[in-house]
C-alpha cells in the first residue's frame, strides 16, 4: 500500500512568497486518488494446501481417523490440513468458543452482569438478577441493608421486609438435554438469575430460590429484621414505577470470559448465550446464536447448537467450522479479548497440565472439551510464520491428548507449509 505524505497548510504557506490579501484567489483544491476497496477478512478456503502437513497429520492419527475430525488454517484462510472437516461431531466444551465469541462481539468488553434491588410503591422490594457467577453473602448482605433502611435512608427500621426474588421457571433451569445424572454435581448446577455462588456449594444446589430465601431470611434477622419472600417470574416486566435503589454489578467481561473458557465454567458460558441473545429463552437464545454465527461468514453445514456450555449431547459441531470461528474472531476488534480468554498449554486453565516442558508450551492458546468418549481441543497456535489456527475433536480415540499435541507439533513446523 503506498502512502501519500500531505503537507499541511501551514508547510505550503511558508514555502510560497508573500501576496497581499487583495491578490489571493482561491488554489484548487489538490485531488487525491480513490481510496481502495476494503479488504474482506480472511476467509477458510475449501482445499488442503499444505500436501506435507497433510500426510503428517494422517500418519499421526493412523488408523484413528474415522474418529477425528481435524482442521488446520493459517491468518490467510488457507486450510494447510483436514481430515474429516465437514463431520458434524459432539464438541464437549468446545462449545463454549461460540458463547463467548457471541457475547463479547454483542455486549463488549466493559459489559457486567447486574443484580439489582427495586422499590414497588406498595413498600416490597423486588431483586433481579442476570445470573452473575460471582453473587454471594456479602452483596446480600448490602441488599438487605438497603432494604431495611440502614443504606442511608431515613425513618426508623421495618420489622418486616416484603422481597420479592424474580427468577426463572423450575423447567427452565437446566437445558433439556443435560443428563439428569450430571445435574446433581457442580459443573451441572442450574441455570438461573439469582445464583449464589454460582449455584453450588461442593454439589449442585438443587433449589436456587429456596436457598436464596434461607440465606436472605438469615442475612435480614442478623440486622434486626425480618423478611418475607415471595417469587415472580423473571418473564413479567417490572411496574412501571419501580425504583432502582441498588445495583451490584459482576466482574467485567474479560473476567466472565476467562471463567468460561479458560476454567470451563459451564453456568458462566450459558449466561453468557443467554445475555448475549437478549433472552432466558434456551430454545430463542439459539436461534439468535445460529443467525448470528451465519452472518459471519461460517461453514454452518451440520453445526447444531443445543447449550451453550457444551454438556448437552445434542450439541454438533465440524473442526473446519471451529478452525473459521477462531480464524474470524482473531480479526474482530475484540480478538485480542477473545484470545486472551483462553486456557494456556502448559501454564494456564485447563491446560496447565498438558504439553509442559515442550515447544508448545506458552505458545498454545485453547479450549479443551470433555464429556464421556469425547475430548476435543481447539485454538490458536503461535508460530514463526504467524497463527496456525487448530480445531481437533475426537468421538471415541484413544491417547487423544498425546495425538493432539502431536498435531500441534507438525502444525509448529512452519517449513512443511511454505508461504
Amino acid at each position: 500500500m503506498i502512502t501519500l505524505a500531505v503537507l499541511p497548510a501551514a508547510g505550503l504557506a511558508q514555502q510560497a512568497p508573500a501576496i497581499t490579501a487583495y491578490a489571493l484567489e482561491p488554489a484548487p483544491l489538490a485531488t487525491l486518488p480513490p481510496l481502495p476497496p476494503p479488504v474482506g477478512l480472511p476467509q477458510l478456503q475449501l482445499q488442503v494446501s499444505c500436501p506435507a502437513l497433510q500426510q503428517r497429520l494422517l500418519a499421526t492419527v493412523g488408523g484413528q481417523a474415522p474418529v477425528w475430525s481435524i482442521s488446520i488454517a493459517d491468518g490467510q484462510g488457507r486450510l494447510l490440513a483436514d481430515l474429516n472437516g465437514t463431520r458434524p461431531r459432539i464438541p464437549a466444551s468446545n462449545q463454549k468458543l461460540l458463547s463467548t465469541a457471541y457475547a463479547l462481539d454483542r455486549l463488549g468488553p466493559d459489559y457486567r452482569l447486574n443484580t439489582q434491588l427495586w422499590l414497588l410503591s406498595d413498600g416490597s422490594f423486588r431483586l433481579t438478577g442476570e445470573g452473575d457467577p460471582d453473587l454471594a453473602l456479602p452483596q446480600l448482605q448490602r441488599f438487605a441493608k438497603l432494604a431495611l433502611g440502614s443504606g442511608g435512608s431515613s425513618g426508623a427500621t421495618p420489622s418486616l421486609v416484603r422481597l420479592q426474588i424474580a427468577e426463572e421457571p423450575r423447567q427452565a433451569w437446566w437445558p433439556q438435554g443435560w443428563h439428569p445424572d450430571d445435574r446433581y454435581y457442580a459443573y451441572g448446577a442450574p441455570i438461573t438469575r439469582l445464583a449464589v455462588t454460582s449455584n453450588a456449594i461442593h454439589d449442585a444446589v438443587m433449589n436456587p430460590p429456596s436457598r436464596l430465601q434461607a440465606l436472605l431470611q438469615k442475612t435480614v434477622g442478623q440486622q434486626g429484621g425480618k423478611v418475607q419472600v415471595s417469587q415472580v417470574s423473571s418473564r413479567a416486566p417490572l411496574p412501571g414505577d419501580a425504583v432502582l435503589l441498588h445495583q451490584e454489578a459482576s466482574a467485567p467481561m474479560h473476567n466472565l470470559l476467562s471463567l468460561a473458557n479458560t476454567e470451563s465454567h459451564n453456568f458462566t458460558a450459558e449466561v453468557l448465550l443467554r445475555q448475549a441473545a437478549g433472552t432466558w429463552d434456551l430454545g430463542q437464545a439459539a436461534q439468535r446464536q445460529t443467525l448470528w454465527l451465519g452472518e459471519q461468514g461460517l461453514p454452518m453445514d451440520g453445526v447444531r447448537i443445543a447449550d451453550g456450555s457444551g454438556l448437552d449431547r445434542a450439541n454438533r459441531l465440524t473442526s473446519r467450522f471451529l478452525t473459521a470461528l477462531l480464524l474470524r474472531m482473531d480479526q474482530h476488534p475484540y480478538g485480542r479479548a477473545y484470545l486472551a480468554s483462553m486456557a494456556v498449554a502448559g501454564q494456564r486453565g485447563t491446560l496447565r497440565n498438558l504439553y509442559v516442558g515442550t515447544p508448545l508450551q506458552g505458545q498454545f492458546f485453547g479450549k479443551t472439551g470433555t464429556i464421556s468418549g469425547v475430548r476435543s481441543i481447539s485454538g490458536v497456535l503461535l508460530t514463526s510464520a504467524g497463527p496456525r489456527y487448530v480445531s481437533a475433536i475426537s468421538n471415541g480415540a484413544s491417547s487423544p491428548n498425546d495425538t493432539i499435541g502431536r498435531v500441534l507439533r507438525q502444525a509448529q513446523n512452519t517449513q512443511l507449509c511454505p508461504l
